[in-house]
């Protein structure tokens, strides 16, 4: 583990509408991962009651645990999908616990669809997910959060690794159009600056 950045650790505020979790120790575990591994938050939180956010690259399992880290530190209430089969025993305390949501992959409507209308039928949720879909390098991101956004009638929070640098960061809030190749063009070019583990975006 690095610790190249040995500053002070800046946590991003939390708003008054962004959806809150965790616990005190949970804050403090997280925070001696992230301190232990170097890495540092830059950006800051918009304050919004429901949104979309996208983590990227996703090129290495390291990125879950930076991730989840990070989540714990900031204190905040983000909710994750997996498949339904996971939610087994303590396993599945431990995902739920960290805000993972069964998902039936076969449900009516598609999985898109499940998800736009839990955000919108809930008061707060942030709902995050890896637009690439997998840890190999793709040549097109998948489309499934552009549709969760514009079914739900959220923006995008664009969130992001970059591991020469050790940073998390936080930023653009990106507001969809009706042009969902010409958004998804837009996106992924707002991440060529950042390189993960083993890739670039």
């Amino acid at each position: 583990m690095s610790s190249r950045n040995s500053g002070p650790l800046h946590v991003p505020s939390l708003q008054p509408n962004a959806p809150k979790g965790g616990s005190v120790l949970g804050r403090a575990l997280g925070r001696c991962v992230l301190r232990l591994g170097g890495w540092q938050i830059v950006g800051e939180f918009p304050n919004l009651s429901r949104l979309v956010i996208i983590a990227a690259p996703h090129s290495s399992a390291w990125d879950a645990i930076w991730g989840l880290a990070a989540k714990m530190t900031m204190g905040i209430g983000i909710v994750f999908v997996a498949k339904r089969e996971a939610f087994i025993g303590p396993i599945g305390w431990v995902l739920r616990s960290l805000g993972g949501m069964p998902i039936d992959r076969k449900a009516p409507g598609g999985v898109a669809a499940h998800i736009a209308a839990r955000i919108r039928a809930s008061e707060r949720m942030w709902f995050a997910i890896a637009p690439e879909g997998t840890r190999r390098k793709v040549e097109r991101w998948k489309s499934g959060f552009w549709h969760i956004a514009r079914r739900a009638n959220v923006p995008v929070l664009c969130a992001w690794f970059d591991y020469p640098t050790r940073t998390i960061g936080l930023g653009p809030l990106v507001e969809l159009s009706d042009d969902m190749e010409a958004d998804l063009l837009r996106i992924r070019a707002l991440y060529a600056p950042h390189r993960g583990k083993h890739r670039g975006a």
